[in-house]
């Protein structure tokens, strides 16, 4: 869950700065993305779940923040106060629609998590009942 998170904080981040032409590094915003790995080391109910099933369970954790090291689009708008001396504007390389799609995948699979959690606590909570 925290990696899917993680993910749409990124993605978010690159949506509101899609037309950033400024940044305090200078230049446009670069598009940034994560990079997950397997996280054997996902906590104590995947310990007792390994140990019950006899199976090797991990998750997912983000293993790096990659940041996009294309050219940024250039866009002639000789007004615009961050034009060069020819009139462009160098505007990130962010495409709103590939984001936005990005977005609501990492937002189904946090649902997901959620779901499997919630059907975890029920089960739980009906083993519980029965021993009443």
């Amino acid at each position: 869950m925290a990696a899917q998170r993680a993910r749409a904080e990124l993605l978010v981040e690159n949506l509101a700065n899609a037309e950033t032409t400024r940044t305090p590094e200078g230049g446009p915003y670069r598009r940034k993305d994560v990079i997950f790995a397997e996280d054997p080391s996902v906590g104590s109910f995947s310990s007792e779940l390994n140990s019950a099933l006899g199976s090797n369970v991990s998750g997912v954790a983000v293993n790096q923040v990659i940041v996009d090291d294309r050219e940024p689009d250039r866009r002639y708008l000789p007004g615009h106060p961050d034009a060069d001396k020819d009139g462009y504007v160098s505007f990130p390389k962010i495409n709103p629609a590939e984001d936005m799609v990005d977005l609501m995948g990492a937002s189904r699979n946090y649902e997901a998590n959620v779901a499997a959690i919630s059907a975890v606590k029920d089960m739980i909570q009906k083993s519980l009942d029965l021993f009443r």
